[in-house]
Formats: structure tokens, C-alpha cells, sequence
């Protein structure tokens, strides 16, 4: 055998085994994470209202809530649908015909459960609502039995409407009804939802609660999986009164992008208005694992009445959601259209488009300041003239902070900044080069602006043979448009260390990591020069940085996942905690749970200085804990004699675009304890079956348990008051009746 051909089986081998331990990997995590949620529509709404949402995902199975962070918002389940196997579809086929009959006979138990029956209220332009989607309030006054009938018609009538037999995502198939009640004086802005079942709890999704007027187009079906050459046939048929809206700005509009299609919405404007027009998409669904891009990648156009295009965005610097700025040059009606930029989509293709004259923060300057002082900031955006400044109070602790500003009652979008307890000066000008430095003593944040294209930013330090410095940017990550590039000169100009982009696994969804980072001993004693840059060569007051230059500050972050610990009846899960260390930091972190309920208990455990992650187990002596109860991960560790501690910040394993993995940071640790065996309550007793329902003479042709089988989705289907007795009982006799002796 050859070397080659050795060397490549012993790869394949590799491969296979690479394969082996990672679906079991993956299986195990699937199991904690089981309850998934993919999307909610529409994921969010103004303050003071109260409407429908639906959200898809699978393992829903026995809802009994949702739950909102934050305060303000509340939320009621209002009804859930369960994925049909087509023998069920089958009977609920021939329950619906028999249904027909007005003198169809229907069991009291039946009667007082369906008579009274909610319906999910409809996501949509009223006069756009089928006759099943509708409340049914017309029925009040009709007697029980017929309210019953006709609500158990629609109900049927209703799984069918949403039932995709070849679903181009069949993670996203189950489906949950609710209503959201957002306060008036809910905070506006970014918030989490999940879905709570018996079985445990889901991941986390964004929701946002909006300040001004919603529309909200129909959702859509789930979407039908394409076939190569006929796609066109998997395409959703809408009407053309569903292709535009009519909108009176301000506005929030919601909707989802469907294969190929592109929503219109018509609006009047004035001359003059500063339109702000924001979308938010791969906010709403940070990432697609089976697509590329790994996102909805919007597109957004402004037209005006002549059908010519005025206006147009497909992000916003290195934020894949656009953002438009519109002077609206005439009186007259506009209209703005969002489309994929590939003309992919599917029901988690969801967004949120604002309109209006919104006060809007495209930047801040300086991008932070020193702890325990009032930051003074200067800020630059949109319709910002005598807007409030809401920056975080002089005592805030170090670490990054959002901002705002306040206008007419609205409230901007947010910046981050950084508050740290380093000094910190201000780059003075000239100072483009080596010959023309500005010398800073260490350790020293600059604060700074790459103030036009080619420019670069010098800085002379003294350094001692063997001295380690630390050289870092914050710029991307503090919503900078600056692409930063570093390097460290000695005084003969040589290079001694240079970086453009360092990855931060801590920096939450960004894909672009375009921040600089180096950490460089210094060969002897003398002066050294640290330069900045942007590596596009671009700049302008937008381009602001802080350039950390310091001795090495030994630190961790660290990330645990998933965002919810869902415990079996008495038994134990494990968590994985992940270590994010910085500026060289080698020692072990050791890990606690804290906030654990009674009954739940954790013995911690270890990172090694060798080791990146660890699992954390979490075990419980109770049989059920069905209200979570939100629990925090703590590491403590060393630093020379300084002890420190960092919580954990909980997050969910998801990959993008077939590849790569993020963890995404969520807000909570909520804990649950679920019965696995657990089943609902059997609410309806069946009468026994009459002799007269039972055939004679059938051929025996089915095995015991083909009918147990059979009968058991029959029992199912009957439990959920979607079958009548009288149908149930003819249905297992007839099938009884053929069982082989």
C-alpha cells in the first residue's frame, strides 16, 4: 500500500470519527435544547396595545405560558398546534364532513368545550380574514349545540389551513398562539420572549416594544420545500391587495419575506421631513443555518409616485439591517419596498420596518470615559435638534453602557460606550506620523478620530527591555464605522508587532471583527510608536476609536450554555461554561451556581489554566419545578493577591450559514424541573362502544398492535375535543372489528 493511499484512509478515518463525535455531541446538546422556538410574528408592538402573535418551532408540545424579560409586557397562550400525522388528518377529514349535518349528535362535554372556544385572534388587515379565522362572535346567539358545531368546523378547518405536508423547515412547523399586552409606559426597545411547556423551556427570541402606530400584514403559511427547476410552484399565491399597504407615517410595519417576493407600502409625505427609515431583520433573527447569507439580507427602496427610485439601503455600515435617511423632496405619496437580496424567504424571514421623523444616533464622541465621572458626549445622527442626552449615571461601573436620546417622546435607537478606570486623554492633531507623535504615558486609553481618508493616528511610549505592552481598539465593537489597523515601531521604524482584525468571541452577533488586538514584549530599552489606522483607508468624524495602550490587565469572560437549564424529575443536567481569557490570563476559574431553588443543588467545578471549557452539572431531588426560576453561573479566580469574579452570561450554540458557530448572548438562566413521563390529564371519558356500532363480517387483516397504534392517535385526537363520541366509537369498532385472532 502506498504512503499516499495510506494517508488517506487514515484521514477518511478521521473524518468519520470527527462525524461520529460530533452527531453525538450534537444530539446531547439537542436534548437540553429540545422546546425551540424559530420565529415570532410579529415580534413586537407598540406601547398601550394588546395583540395576537404566533410563534413556530418544535418540542411545543404541552405550552402552558410565555414569558417576557423585562417590565411591562405580559403574555397569554392562547392555543397550540401540534403537527398531524395523515391518518389523523385522515379522520379529522371525515369528522369534518359528518360535521356538515346540523343534526350531527355531540356529547355535552364536547359541547361546553366548544362552544366556548377561543380562537386565535387574526394577524391582519380585517377584510383580508377567512371566515375560520375570525372570533366567531356572530355565533352568541345561536343555542350550544350549534355554537359548538360550527366552532369545532373552523377549529378543524384551521389545522388544515396550516398544515404543510412537505415544509421547506420542519423545525418550524408547531405552532403557538398567543396575546401580548405591552403597558404604556413599557420601556421601549429590545426585550426576550420564550415559550413554557411541561417539558421544559425554550430558547430566547428578540421582541421589541415599539413606540408609534403597527400595521401587520397576514402571516404566512409554512413555507412549501422547493423542488430543483420548480420552484416557482413552491412560491406563496397572494392576492394583489396583499402585496401593498397603505401607511400613515410614523408607522411599524411587520411582515414576512416569502420565496421571491417584495411587500410594498404607500405613504404621503411632505417636502422637507427627515425620514428615518430602520429595519430590523437579522435583529430579529440573528442567524440561518442553512443559508447563505446567514440572515434575511434586506433591501430597502423609496419610490416616488412616478415609479422612480428616490431612496435606497441594504445595511447600514457593518449592520447587514439598512437604515434610510430620506429628505423627502415633494409633496406627495412614496413607496417603500423590502425585499431578500437573493429573493429567498420563508416564515422566519420576519421584520420590522419604522418610519418617521424618530430621533436618530448614527454616533457618539468621545466612545467613552473614565469611571466615576459624568460623560460629556457628542453626538451626531438624525433629527437630534434639542434632544435629551440619556447617558449612563457617573457612578456606572466599568464595562460598556448603552446610550440614548429622547425627543418629542420618542426614544433613539441605542450606541454603546465603554467606561473603564484606566486615565484617558484626547489624540491631539498634528500628530500623523513618527516624526510628529503624541506622547502618552502608560497605562493610558486614547480616545480618538481617524479624521479623514489615509489618516493615521501616532503615539510615542517609553518602554524597558523585556517589557510586555498591550495595544487594543475598541471601534467596531462601540458601533464605530472605523476598520482599525495597528502596528508597534521601534525608533528606527521598524515594525515590531502589527494587527488588523483579532476575533472576540465575547462581542455577542458581530461577524465582523474588525478590531485590533496585540499583546507584544518589548526587545530593549527605548522609544516605541504605537500607530492607528483605518486598513479601508477611510475616515471622518464618524471614525472614532479608544486605543487601550497598557501592561497586560489579566482577565476572563465567560459564557454558559444553553440559556435555560432543563432538569428531568430527580436527575442532573450538565452545562457547558466556556472561558474567553484576555490579556494572557493563565490561572483556573472556579465555578458555582447561585439563586438555585431548594431542592437544587450544583458542586461546581473547574477551568483549568489548559482548558477553554468545562462542563457544569446541575441535579435536583424535585419531581417538577414548572415556574422558572432564573439562576446565575459565577467563576472566581486570581490575579497576583486581587481575587475577581465574573458571571457567566448565558447563551445559545447556533450556526450560520451551513459553518460557523456563535454563541449568542441572552438575559436570563431561567431553571425548570419537568416530568418526562408526564401526559395530560385524560378530560373526556368515552361512553362505552354499542353493539350497533360494531361490523359483522369484516375480513381480519390487522395485527393487535397496528390497532393499538391506530387507536391511540384516535384516543389522542379525542381528548382534544376534535372528534365527536359517536365518530370515536365507530371509528375503534370498525377497526377493532379487524383484528387478527
Amino acid at each position: 500500500m502506498s504512503s499516499r493511499v495510506f494517508a488517506l484512509r487514515v484521514n477518511v478515518l478521521r473524518v468519520v470519527a470527527f462525524l461520529v463525535v460530533s452527531t453525538w455531541l450534537f444530539a446531547s446538546v439537542a436534548f437540553a435544547q429540545r422546546q425551540y422556538i424559530g420565529y415570532v410574528y410579529p415580534a413586537g408592538g407598540q406601547q398601550g396595545t394588546t395583540f395576537p402573535i404566533r410563534l413556530g418551532g418544535q418540542g411545543l408540545s404541552y405550552p402552558t405560558g410565555l414569558i417576557v424579560t423585562g417590565e411591562g409586557v405580559s403574555v397569554r397562550l392562547v392555543d397550540f398546534l401540534r403537527v398531524m400525522s395523515n391518518q389523523e388528518l385522515d379522520l379529522l377529514r371525515q369528522q369534518l364532513k359528518e360535521l356538515e349535518n346540523p343534526e350531527v349528535p355531540m356529547d355535552e362535554p364536547l359541547i361546553s368545550r366548544m362552544a366556548f372556544w377561543e380562537f386565535p385572534a387574526p394577524i391582519g388587515p380585517p377584510e383580508l380574514v377567512k371566515p375560520f379565522e375570525a372570533l366567531g362572535n356572530g355565533d352568541a346567539e345561536l343555542p350550544l349545540k350549534e355554537r359548538a358545531r360550527r366552532n369545532l368546523i373552523r377549529r378543524i378547518q384551521m389545522i388544515f389551513a396550516e398544515d404543510e405536508r412537505f415544509p421547506a423547515v420542519r423545525a418550524h412547523c408547531e405552532l403557538v398562539f398567543a396575546e401580548v399586552t405591552i403597558a404604556p409606559d413599557a420601556p421601549p426597545g429590545r426585550r426576550e420572549i420564550r415559550v413554557l411547556t411541561t417539558q421544559g423551556i425554550s430558547n430566547p427570541l428578540p421582541f421589541y416594544v415599539g413606540q408609534v402606530p403597527e400595521v401587520c400584514r397576514k402571516p404566512m403559511k409554512t413555507a412549501q420545500l422547493p423542488v430543483l427547476g420548480r420552484e416557482h410552484l413552491a412560491q406563496r399565491k397572494r392576492p394583489p391587495e396583499e402585496e401593498e399597504v397603505r401607511i400613515t407615517i410614523p408607522c411599524t410595519m411587520n411582515g414576512q419575506i416569502a420565496p421571491g417576493e417584495l411587500n410594498r407600502y404607500r405613504f404621503f409625505a411632505k417636502k422637507g421631513q427627515q425620514l428615518v427609515i430602520s429595519v430590523l431583520a437579522r435583529e430579529l433573527i440573528p442567524y440561518v443555518p442553512d443559508a447563505v447569507p446567514g440572515w434575511l439580507q434586506a433591501v430597502v427602496r423609496v419610490h416616488d409616485a412616478a415609479g422612480r427610485e428616490v431612496a435606497y439601503a441594504d445595511d447600514y455600515r457593518s449592520n447587514p439591517d439598512p437604515v434610510l435617511f430620506f429628505q423627502v423632496p415633494e409633496d406627495g405619496e412614496y413607496v417603500l419596498t423590502i425585499h431578500d437580496a437573493l429573493f429567498r424567504g420563508r416564515e422566519s424571514f420576519v421584520y420590522r420596518i419604522t418610519i418617521g421623523e424618530m430621533p436618530f444616533l448614527a454616533s457618539v464622541f468621545p466612545l467613552g470615559g473614565p469611571a466615576g465621572q459624568p460623560l460629556a458626549l457628542e453626538t451626531r445622527g438624525f433629527n437630534l435638534e434639542g434632544a435629551e442626552l440619556m447617558a449612563p449615571p457617573a457612578d456606572a461601573p466599568p464595562g460598556v453602557h448603552l446610550v440614548r436620546v429622547r425627543k418629542g417622546g420618542y426614544v433613539s435607537n441605542p450606541l454603546p460606550v465603554a467606561i473603564d478606570t484606566l486615565p484617558e486623554v484626547r489624540d491631539q492633531e498634528p500628530n500623523n506620523d513618527r516624526s510628529q507623535p503624541q506622547k502618552v504615558t502608560l497605562p493610558v486609553i486614547v480616545n480618538g478620530r481617524i479624521d479623514q481618508p489615509g489618516d493615521w493616528d501616532v503615539f510615542e511610549v517609553e518602554g524597558r527591555a523585556g517589557q510586555t505592552v498591550v495595544v487594543e481598539v475598541l471601534a467596531r465593537r462601540l458601533a464605530s464605522p472605523m476598520d482599525s489597523l495597528v502596528k508597534v515601531t521601534n525608533e528606527a521604524g521598524e515594525i515590531i508587532a502589527l494587527n488588523d482584525d483579532y476575533h472576540d468571541a465575547a462581542s455577542g452577533w458581530n461577524t465582523d471583527h474588525a478590531d485590533s488586538y496585540l499583546m507584544v514584549k518589548l526587545p530593549a530599552d527605548g522609544r516605541y510608536f504605537v500607530h492607528i489606522g483605518d486598513t479601508r483607508r477611510q475616515g471622518g468624524v464618524e471614525c472614532a476609536y479608544r486605543l487601550r495602550i497598557s501592561p497586560p490587565r489579566p482577565d476572563f469572560a465567560l459564557r454558559v450554555m444553553p440559556s435555560r437549564v432543563v432538569i428531568p424529575s430527580k436527575s442532573s443536567v450538565p452545562l457547558t461554561v466556556f472561558v474567553i481569557r484576555r490579556d494572557g490570563f493563565d490561572q483556573p476559574i472556579v465555578l458555582r451556581c447561585l439563586d438555585l431553588p431548594e431542592g437544587v443543588e450544583s458542586p461546581g467545578a473547574t477551568i483549568q489554566p489548559n482548558q477553554t471549557s468545562v462542563n457544569l452539572a446541575v441535579r435536583t431531588s424535585l419531581a417538577e419545578l414548572r415556574t422558572p426560576v432564573n439562576i446565575r453561573v459565577v467563576g472566581t479566580s486570581k490575579v497576583g493577591e486581587e481575587e475577581i469574579s465574573r458571571q457567566a452570561v448565558p447563551a445559545e450554540d447556533r450556526m450560520q450559514a451551513f459553518l460557523w458557530r456563535h454563541l449568542l448572548p441572552a438575559e436570563a438562566l431561567p431553571l425548570v424541573v419537568f416530568n418526562p413521563s408526564y401526559r395530560p390529564p385524560e378530560t373526556r371519558v368515552r361512553p362505552p362502544i354499542r353493539d350497533e356500532d360494531r361490523p359483522k363480517d369484516v375480513p381480519r387483516t390487522t395485527t393487535r398492535a397496528s390497532v393499538d397504534w391506530y387507536v391511540r392517535q384516535i384516543e389522542a385526537l379525542y381528548q382534544e375535543y376534535l372528534l365527536t363520541d359517536d365518530f370515536t366509537n365507530r371509528q375503534i369498532a370498525n377497526i377493532e372489528a379487524r383484528i387478527i385472532q
